[in-house]
This record gives C-alpha cells, sequence and structure tokens, in this order.
C-alpha cells in the first residue's frame, strides 16, 4: 500500500512534512560530519572505551539503518550491501568486540552514507512512498533522523571519554537571566491526574505510547536541576564515606567502582576540577551536575531528606497545565523548542546555569526540564499500559524490566527532534558516561 504525496498540490501540510523531514535529516548529517571530520583515522577506529563503539562503527552504522528502514523496509530497494548487516547489527556484536570487526574503513564508511543519503534524499521527492503504516505522518524518515541523532549524541559521549589535544570547540552558554539567583528552590505540582505518553505525536517512539492517565499526589520538585555547587556540599560532607546514604545496590556500586565524586572530576590541593572534551577546568558551582550514576542521584537525594521524582511526577511537572488541564508537548507549550527555551542541540558543550531559560519554565514554575542534562528519575523502564511494539521489538521491548532507570528530559547534546515532553531514555543504574544529572522531590501539599 502507498501513501500519495502530491509535490504540486497546494496543500501545506504535504509540502510542511516533507521540507521538515529533508531539514531533520540534513541537520543530523552536518552534525555527524562535525562529529568525525575533526578526528584523523587511527581516532576514528580507535576505541576509546570499552563502553563504547569505535567511531567509525558508528558512522556507517547509522547509514546502514537508514538503507534498512527507508530505501529497503520503506522503499522495497534492493539490499546495497547484503555482506555489511551483520557488522553493524547493534544485537549481534555489543560493544566491546566491535573494534575486532572488519568494518569499513572511515573512507568507505563515508561514501557508503553519502551514497544512502542521496537515494534517499531521490526517494523523498517521488510522488509516493511505500509501506502506510511506515509513511504516516512521514515516521520512518523521522525514526531515521532521531536515530542518527542518538549516535551523534553516543559520539559526542565518545569524544569526552577520548584523550588528547581538543578537537571541538563551541562558545559557552549565556549568561544565566537576573532572576536566577532569586528563584526559589523547590515548587509545588499540584495533585490529580493529567495524561502521561501520547497517541498524537507523529514521530513518538513506541515507548512514548499510548496516551494514558495517571493520577499523581501532589508534591514538591526542586526549581532547577542540582547544580555542582550543591553536589559538593555532599562531597564535603562525607556523602561518599556515608553508608546512611546509599541503597544497598548503590554503596556495593560506589565501594566497587571506588567513586569519590563525578566522573571526570579530579581534586588539587582545596580546589575540583573537571575535565571537558579536552580541557581540564575549575568546577562551575553554577552549572547542574552531570556524569552521575542513578546510585550518586539516589544519595544525594536521601542526604537532603528528599528523594529521586518519579516518571510519572517528571512528566506531570514537566507538562501538565492546570489551567487547560491538558498536558502539552513541551513545558513551554506545543511549539517545538527554540533556542531561548532549552539548550539542545550541541549548541555549546555544556548545560548552562541553573535557572536559565526563563521562556522554557512549566507551568509549575519549574526550568531546564528540557535540555541542559538527563535526569535520571526512581522509576524503572516498563512499556505504558496498551503499549504495543513497533516497528521493532529490539527499540524498547527488550529493555523492559527492573535493570534498566528511565532518564527524562534530554541534556545539551540532545538535538530537538530526539527530544520532547513524552521521550522516554533509559540506562542501567551504574552508568555515567552519558550526560546525565538529576533533580530531587519531596512529597506533601501546599
Amino acid at each position: 500500500m502507498t501513501v500519495p504525496i502530491d509535490h504540486t498540490s497546494s496543500a501545506a501540510g504535504t509540502t510542511d512534512l516533507t521540507e521538515r523531514i529533508a531539514r531533520s535529516l540534513e541537520r543530523a548529517r552536518e552534525r555527524t560530519q562535525g562529529l568525525t571530520g575533526p578526528v584523523d583515522e587511527p581516532d576514528l577506529i580507535r576505541q576509546h572505551s570499552p563502553l563504547m563503539s569505535p567511531l567509525v562503527w558508528d558512522l556507517a552504522h547509522i547509514g546502514n539503518q537508514e538503507e534498512l528502514w527507508l530505501l529497503r523496509n520503506l522503499g522495497g530497494r534492493e539490499p546495497m550491501h547484503p555482506e555489511i548487516d551483520p557488522l553493524y547489527d547493534a544485537f549481534e556484536h555489543p560493544r566491546a568486540e566491535r573494534p575486532t570487526l572488519p568494518l569499513l574503513p572511515p573512507d568507505e564508511a563515508r561514501r557508503y552514507v553519502h551514497e544512502v543519503r542521496g537515494r534517499v534524499m531521490d526517494m523523498l521527492e517521488q510522488p509516493r512512498w511505500g509501506d502506510a503504516e511506515l509513511s504516516r505522518g512521514g515516521f520512518a524518515f523521522g525514526m531515521i533522523a532521531q536515530h542518527e541523532q542518538q549516535h551523534d549524541e553516543t559520539m559526542l559521549i565518545t569524544h569526552q571519554l577520548r584523550t588528547g589535544e581538543p578537537v571541538l570547540h563551541r562558545p559557552a552558554p549565556p549568561a544565566p537571566p537576573a532572576d536566577a539567583h532569586a528563584l526559589p528552590t523547590e515548587v509545588f505540582v499540584p495533585g490529580g491526574p493529567f495524561t502521561m505518553g501520547t497517541s498524537t505525536e507523529a514521530w513518538a517512539l513506541d515507548n512514548e505510547r499510548p496516551a494514558h492517565e495517571v493520577d499523581v499526589a501532589g508534591f514538591w520538585l526542586d526549581t532547577t536541576p542540582v547544580t555542582n555547587g550543591a553536589y559538593l556540599e555532599f562531597i564535603a560532607d562525607g556523602g561518599y564515606d556515608d553508608p546512611r546514604w546509599w541503597s544497598e545496590a548503590g554503596w556495593a556500586h560506589r565501594r566497587k567502582a571506588d567513586l569519590v565524586a563525578p566522573l571526570y572530576w579530579t581534586r588539587e590541593g582545596e580546589q575540583w576540577l573537571r575535565r571537558r572534551f579536552g580541557v581540564v577546568e575549575p568546577v562551575p558551582a553554577q552549572e547542574p551536575v552531570v556524569h552521575v550514576t542513578y546510585y550518586e542521584a539516589e544519595a544525594y537525594a536521601a542526604w537532603k531528606g528528599r528523594r529521586l521524582p518519579t516518571e510519572a511526577e517528571w512528566e506531570k511537572a514537566a507538562r501538565y497545565d492546570p489551567v487547560s488541564g491538558r498536558s502539552r508537548r513541551y513545558p513551554w507549550g506545543d511549539e517545538d523548542p527554540l533556542p531561548q527555551h532549552a539548550n539542545l542541540g550541541q549548541s555549546y558543550l555544556q548545560p548552562s546555569a541553573a535557572g536559565s531559560y526563563p521562556d522554557g519554565e512549566a507551568p509549575c514554575g519549574a526550568r531546564q526540564l528540557i535540555g541542559d542534562v538527563w535526569e535520571w528519575v526512581s522509576s524503572d523502564f516498563l512499556p505504558y499500559p496498551g503499549f504495543a511494539a513497533w516497528p521493532y521489538r529490539e527499540y524498547s521491548e527488550v529493555f523492559f524490566g527492573p535493570d534498566y532507570k528511565v532518564l527524562r528530559g534530554g541534556s545539551f547534546a540532545v538535538d530537538p527532534v530526539a527530544c520532547r515532553g513524552t521521550f522516554r531514555n533509559w540506562d542501567y543504574p551504574i552508568r555515567r558516561q552519558i550526560f546525565s544529572g538529576f533533580r530531587t522531590a519531596r512529597d506533601g501539599v501546599l
């Protein structure tokens, strides 16, 4: 079955969709090139950490998934290079063994992804796409744009892990607004039902679906993510040495991994320093803390006499509008993110200071719920009621269960196409190479 796309039609929706797809794919590719172009061939093929793939694997995997879903599954084309499919199957080869595979060399990988993209753009200009379900609302194209941006974030994590001279350069975020210092430390989110998830967002992935009603008791939430300055107080008070604040699993991991501070932090005398994309600098007190495990976030919250929010609490704070009684797409409303709303898209290589982006404030008064840092929440990664795996179960379903904790909100490394009020991320609670931070909550009434 096919979906007609008439480029000569006066229907603005059709033209707008095609243009949105093209812009999203182009923006993702520009970022991919920016992450792979500045490094030399040895750096592209080297594995900088057993937690990560070589950059050249990510590059060719991006092209292989684009060919699989857009050219083959959607367009019905024959495979271009079927012999490489097993090499770039993320489930067939764990990251630790990918450097041993006969991967495409950097120049061949670049040619491959370029050829795939050229054919995809030709297909986009055709009057018909195949597979009505995959093409509805441009879903398959949106899924691939998100997939590439997600791997761009993964490659940015690899850049942070690599050693050597800095190769990525971005301006520092602007200073926080004048009112940032006067913000309340916490805001109240009223109790009651709200709509969680979505059944209408065209490019939403399966784990965000379907929309369903959840009743959340009133609670208090940090106005901003926890800052480095606040986290330093936890360290100074011996938080890493006191098992009272840690869960049993968290304390076992803290001891096994010898955790004493967030990843990339070192202490010189009385000063804490951090390494950020090859630059060593003093830890900035006003930035949200980043590169912490779920267990560290949980311990800090306990030390403060608080807790991490649940996933439902986080989403209600980010989306619920008590005036209209409906859930917004984003904290600020339904319009797509703009630079004044949130720190997204690798515009900067660090979080913005706490209290930034008043234009992105949620109705409850919380800021920076989108962008800056992924926020750990207390919930396990589980399906919503009525979940259906689509278009393949390996995206979400195989990860459901108590092994993974949810992260919400996106980070400075996330592109807007892969970030919205319903978007769900997940990882092992011991992971901290990711751009992960948190904010805390407490029970209570207004």
